[in-house]
Order: C-alpha cells, then structure tokens, then sequence
C-alpha cells in the first residue's frame, strides 16, 4: 500500500505572468532555458527565451515577428546548433537560430492556412536518418520537410479530390528506428487519426475516435512503434499498441476519460516511455502510468495476431489555471522538470518528484 507521500508529485515550482498569448514553450536542449512562442495583441509574433536561475526565470530575449507563432520544436537539429523550427498563423515554416534571430536560416510558406503543428525527427541524436520537421495545417495537409532542401516538401499527405479537407491539429514521428523506416501520425478534427508510412509513402492505418483529435504523439521516436496515445475534445484520450497490426481489427487500444474537458495536450517522459502527462482545458494535468498485459498479443479465431491492450494508472493530478494549459514540454535532460503555459498568459515551471520510484 502506497501512502500519499510515496507518490510523485506536481509542484509548480515557477510561475510567470506574460504580456501576450502564449501557444507553446519548449526546453532549449542540454540548457536551463526555454522558449515561449505565441502572439501579441496588437497581431504580431513573439518568441521569448528564458532562464531558471535561483528559483526565478530570467528573460534573456525578446524576438518579435510579423505573424503569430503557433507551434515550435526542436526534433531536427542538432545538438550543436540547436535551431527551432516554427509554424506560424500564415502558413509558414521557420528554422531560426536562436543566437541570431533576426533572419530565418530555413524559410518556406509550408501552407496556405495557420499551421497547427509541428514535430521534428533525427536532430538531437533521436531517430536515425535525415533530419526533418513534419508540419500539419487548417488546409487539410500534412507535409514533411527536409531542412536542407528548399521549397518542396519531401512528402504531402493530402486529400484526394473531391473529398472534404479535414483541420490537422497534431502531427507526430515515430518508428524511425534504423536509416529507412519512418512513420507521421496525424490528427484531424472530426476524430480521424491517420499514419502514413513514409517509407512506402503509403497510408499504414486509420481509425476515427469521434472526437477532434487534439494532440497524438509516440511513447518513443526512434524505436520499432510501440505506443501511441491520441487525446481529444471530451475529455478522452486513447493508448495504442502499436507493435502488433490485425488485418482487420488493427491496433489494439484503451481508453480513458480523464479529464471534464478537451484534453490539449500529451507528453511522455523521455526517461521513461510508459510514464505520460495529459494537459486539459479546465487547467489541470494528469500524471499516468501505462501497465502492459500478461501477453502483448494472442491469436484469434484465424489463427492470426492481434493485439491485447494492457492498462492506464492514475499516478497524480492537479490544477493549476482556470484556463486550458495549451503547451507542456519535459526536460531532456533533468527527469520530472517541466514547462507548461496556459490561456491565462503564464508559463509554469514544475518539477514532479519520485518518477524513478514509478
């Protein structure tokens, strides 16, 4: 029997009140810094970089830019250069270099709609092969890009004529575990979930949860695909297993309503993949830990695999806001430390303690 004590907890350690809206933060890899992408109201971009220092967060810049910035990540740079790439409410997509930032280092209007998401693979010694940056918008695409190849997208997912263009929200790698395999998972707003293999340019599987699909990612990028969690408006969100595909029935999943509503966001630990936080609109976060069954698959009537889905534990939960908590980013580098940002123009710096007890 655990006692209250043994079990992780949420602590907002920082909390700082901005001058704009704040969409996404990301940690500034192998750094105590991060970065606050959103908008000002006067319909202008910003990206702000800050510091933790003694307790504080100390803003160390200020860039603004001439469209709001919706979405930023780190996934395809390296770690010397560490550039973030950002989807803006034009359509375009940006690879900066934070030291200079005046002008982009990578430039291409990606979209003709805001670009919802982004997600990058194969920087920061996460993925094998090329790096790239997958980008997902209101248009109806989604689109990866290789930052060293200019204007034309490597790969467009789009809909065939004459069907309806869905919203993407999410966009997220995964399977990219040796030179050539590669997966992009998508997310659409009338509860379609897509994964396009990009080694066959081919769409591996798609399944409708019946709810807008607010946020999928991957436990792991760079292995053989495992789980895959996908969170939605009514307060639901569902893990899949992802290691074994019925002809049929495909992957074997559960679901859990957790939250009273939409559940904005999904971030698995990076030091430990079965470990995820939800982020939902009421302003709380939701601390899970997924249990795998006895056996991963079992044969069914035609002798053929399929999957068996294990279990999701509540470990802690807390609110933090009145307002939906809209981004949330694990450290790389230091486990249980944590940034998030809300509706209510504050970014929070957490820690969650005993995750190494879990």
């Amino acid at each position: 029997m655990t006692t209250p004590f043994e079990k992780p907890q949420i602590i907002s350690h920082i909390q700082k009140s901005l001058n704009y809206t704040v969409f996404d933060s990301k940690w500034i890899p192998c750094s105590a810094k991060f970065v606050c992408l959103g908008n000002f109201a006067r319909g202008t971009g910003v990206m702000q970089i800050y510091e933790v220092q003694h307790g504080e967060v100390q803003l160390v810049k200020e860039i603004e830019k001439a469209k709001p910035i919706k979405c930023g990540t780190f996934g395809a740079t390296s770690l010397q250069q560490r550039h973030i790439a950002t989807g803006d409410f034009d359509g375009n997509l940006n690879v900066w270099n934070l030291e200079v930032p005046d002008v982009p280092v990578y430039s291409v209007k990606a979209h003709k709609e805001i670009v919802n998401s982004i997600d990058g693979v194969g920087g920061l010694g996460i993925g094998d092969g090329a790096p790239e940056i997958v980008t997902g918008s209101r248009d109806g695409t989604v689109k990866v890009w290789d930052p060293r190849q200019k204007d034309t997208p490597v790969a467009n997912m789009e809909p065939v004529e004459g069907e309806t263009k869905r919203d993407c929200w999410t966009v997220a790698f995964g399977h990219a575990f040796n030179d050539q395999d590669r997966c992009v998972c998508a997310g659409y707003d009338n509860g379609d979930i897509k994964l396009f293999d990009l080694r066959n340019m081919s769409l591996r599987w798609e399944k409708n949860i019946k709810n807008g699909v607010c946020s999928v990612e991957f436990d792991r990028k760079d292995i053989n695909m495992n789980k895959l969690v996908a969170t939605s408006l009514e307060g639901k969100f569902h893990v899949f297993d992802m290691r074994t595909q019925h002809p049929t029935k495909g992957f074997a999943s559960v679901s859990e309503k957790a939250h009273k509503s939409t559940i904005w966001q999904v971030r698995h630990l990076p030091q430990n993949r079965d470990v995820f936080m939800t982020a939902g609109g009421a302003g709380n976060l939701h601390l899970w830990k997924y249990e795998y069954p006895a056996q991963r698959s079992k044969k069914d009537t035609d002798n053929i695999d399929m999957g068996v889905a294990g279990m999701v534990n509540l470990l802690q939960n807390v609110t933090l806001s009145t307002q939906p908590i809209a981004s949330l980013d694990w450290s790389p580098d230091k486990q249980g430390l944590c940034v998030c940002s809300a509706f209510d123009q504050t970014v929070r710096v957490l820690i969650v303690t005993k995750l190494n007890r879990v």
